[in-house]
C-alpha cells in the first residue's frame, strides 16, 4: 500500500489522508482543575495561543501551572484530517500534531514569555519526534493568531537558534502557521496529568537558555 514506504518522520500526502468525520468529538465540558467551560469564548482582554511540542499530556501541564494563563486544553491541528481521532493521528495518516490552545491574560503573562516557555520546554530541533515519541503528532509549531504573534515566534525563534548554535546544538525545525482549526481531544485527554499524576509525560528542554523576555531581541 502508499505508506508501506513511509516513516513516522514523513508527512502523509494530503490525497492519502485520511477521511475524518463531520461531527466534532465528544470532549470534556469543564477544565478538570479549574471548572471553567473548556469551549469558552476568548473573554475580553485576553488573547489566546496554540503550540505544539510533543506530547500534549505534559505539554499542558507547562501551560496550565504558568501564572496569567487563564484556560487550556488539548487537541488536534495542523493536518488534514477533519475531527480526528486520537487512535486515528497515531496512525499518522492524518497530519495532525498534538497541539495545547491556550487562552491567557496578557496584563499577567505575555506572549514572549509563552514563548520563552515553549523553546525552553522542549526540543525544537528534533524533527518529527521528541524524545522516544516519533512521528509528525510530535512535530515542533507555533500557531500564531494574529501577525504580532506570528512576528514575535519568528524573532524569538532567530534569538533562540543563536543561543543553540552558541551551545553547539542542531538547528531548529519548528513550524510556525497561522493558526489552524483545532479540534479538541477526547475527554480522557484533558488534563491528563491531573487526572493521572504519575502518568507518562515525555518532553523535556535542551537546557539552553532562550534569552527573549530578558531584553534581547533579534
Amino acid at each position: 500500500m502508499f505508506f508501506m514506504n513511509r516513516t513516522k518522520s514523513q508527512m502523509v500526502d494530503p490525497k492519502h489522508a485520511l477521511p475524518g468525520r463531520a461531527e466534532p468529538l465528544p470532549t470534556a465540558e469543564t477544565h478538570f482543575i479549574s471548572g471553567l467551560p473548556l469551549k469558552s469564548p476568548v473573554p475580553e482582554g485576553m488573547e489566546e495561543a496554540m503550540f505544539g511540542m510533543g506530547c500534549f499530556w505534559g505539554v499542558e501541564r507547562k501551560f496550565w501551572q504558568h501564572p496569567g494563563v487563564w484556560l487550556t486544553m488539548v487537541g488536534y491541528a495542523a493536518g488534514y484530517t477533519p475531527n480526528p481521532t486520537y487512535k486515528e493521528t497515531c496512525t499518522q495518516l492524518t497530519g495532525h500534531n498534538e497541539v495545547v490552545r491556550v487562552i491567557f491574560d496578557p496584563a499577567v503573562v505575555s506572549f514572549d514569555q509563552l514563548l520563552k516557555l515553549f523553546w525552553e520546554g522542549h526540543d525544537p530541533t528534533q524533527g518529527m519526534r521528541q524524545g522516544n515519541d516519533m512521528g509528525s503528532t510530535y512535530r515542533s509549531g507555533i500557531y500564531t493568531y494574529t501577525d504580532a504573534q506570528a512576528q514575535a515566534a519568528e524573532a524569538s525563534k532567530v534569538v533562540y537558534q543563536a543561543a543553540l548554535n552558541a551551545a553547539g546544538r542542531g538547528g531548529i525545525t519548528t513550524e510556525i502557521l497561522p493558526a489552524p482549526v483545532f479540534y479538541f481531544a477526547e475527554d480522557y485527554h484533558q488534563q491528563y496529568l491531573q487526572k493521572n499524576p504519575n502518568g507518562y509525560c515525555g518532553i523535556g528542554g535542551t537546557g539552553v537558555t532562550c534569552p527573549i523576555g530578558t531584553g534581547v531581541s533579534a
